[in-house]
C-alpha cells in the first residue's frame, strides 16, 4: 500500500475515531444529566415529604392530605422513570464507548502500517544512497588504478 493510500486511510480511520468519541462524550454527559434529574427528584421529593410532616403538626384536611400524597406518588414515578432512562443512557454509554475503542484500534493499526511503511521507505534510501556511495567508490578506485 502506497504512503499516499495509508495517509487517506488514516485520515478516514481518524475522522471516524473522533466522531465516536463525540458520540461517546455526548452519551456520557446525557448519562450525568439522568444521574442528576435522579437526585433532583429525590431532593424534590424529600422537601415536599418535610413539607407535609411540617404542616401535619398543625393539622391538615384529608383532601390536603390527599393532594399531598398524590403528588408524592407522582414524584415517585418521575424517580422511576429517570431509573430507566439512566439504565438506557448507561447502556448506550457502554456501547458508544466500545465503538470508539475499537475505532481506536483501527487508527492505531493504520499508525502502526505507516510506521512500518515509513521504515520499509527509510531503508530503502539507506540503501539506495549506500549503492551510490559504493559507485562513487568504485569510481574512484578505478580512476586511480588507471
Amino acid at each position: 500500500m502506497s504512503t499516499k493510500q495509508l495517509d487517506t486511510l488514516y485520515k478516514f480511520e481518524k475522522d471516524k475515531e473522533v466522531k465516536a468519541s463525540q458520540e461517546l462524550q455526548a452519551a456520557e454527559l446525557d448519562y450525568q444529566q439522568n444521574l442528576d434529574r435522579l437526585k433532583g427528584v429525590g431532593e424534590y421529593r424529600l422537601e415536599y415529604m418535610r413539607r407535609l410532616s411540617e404542616r401535619s403538626k398543625s393539622g391538615i384536611d384529608s383532601s390536603t392530605f390527599t393532594h399531598f400524597h398524590a403528588f408524592v406518588k407522582k414524584l415517585d414515578q418521575a424517580g422511576e422513570q429517570v431509573k430507566i432512562a439512566i439504565h438506557q443512557s448507561k447502556a448506550m454509554m457502554e456501547k458508544r464507548k466500545q465503538q470508539w475503542l475499537k475505532q481506536r484500534q483501527k487508527v492505531q493499526a493504520v499508525e502502526h502500517l505507516k510506521e512500518v511503511q515509513m521504515k520499509k521507505i527509510a531503508i530503502a534510501e539507506q540503501r539506495k544512497e549506500q549503492k551510490m556511495f559504493d559507485e562513487i567508490a568504485t569510481q574512484q578506485f578505478i580512476r586511480k588504478t588507471l
